[in-house]
């Protein structure tokens, strides 16, 4: 179980037999009453965000969540096949539930799905991803303010600003989490 004292991003916590993420939260200390916690949370399950408010001190539980090595090998119509790196068991995993995450997933990458209750509901990639250029307009010459950027489309179909000098066939460095791009890589 967890205190409200133990709150941070990213924290997964369990609530009403649900999985949560906490995206945000804020300690509150009025001049009046018991301090108590605002929080911005995200279901796993199916990735809505609600508010809820708790006051300090109170427990909650913590989620029956495991993770697996997969490999992501093909995508079928709506749903993505993954393989299990050690029994080589495949599952499926609808698009909406994996979420932004497969704009940045490469055919033959490991990535970590995560299970609630021996149930596939996501997956988590790593923070960093290397991904190639398929497109993207030539920069122009003599432009060299800083930060000037220009939309690229990556091998996986996302589309995102990347500085000037990238190329097509170039290879970036992209966060997943932010979906920005790092630096471009040699």
């Amino acid at each position: 179980m967890y205190g409200t004292s133990e709150f941070r991003k990213g924290l997964k916590i369990e609530m009403e037999g649900k999985p949560y993420e906490i995206i945000d939260f804020l300690h509150v200390k009025p001049g009046k009453g018991g301090a108590f916690v605002r929080t911005k949370l995200r279901n796993m399950l199916n990735g809505r965000v609600v508010d809820r408010t708790f006051r300090s001190g109170e427990k909650v539980d913590t989620p029956d969540l495991r993770e697996r090595q997969m490999q992501y090998l093909y995508k079928e119509v709506d749903n993505y096949c993954l393989m299990d790196n050690e029994t080589y068991e495949q599952i499926y995993l609808p698009e909406d539930q994996i979420g932004e995450s497969t704009l940045f997933m490469v055919e033959n990458e490991t990535v970590n799905v995560v299970f609630f209750n021996e149930k596939p509901i996501g997956i988590e990639l790593p923070i960093f991803v290397e991904l190639s250029v398929t497109h993207t307009e030539p920069g122009v010459k003599g432009d060299t303010a800083s930060k000037v950027t220009k939309p690229a489309t990556l091998e996986t179909g996302a589309v995102m600003p990347v500085p000037i000098f990238i190329n097509v066939g170039d290879r970036i460095k992209v966060d997943t989490r932010t979906g920005t791009y790092v630096e471009r890589v040699k």
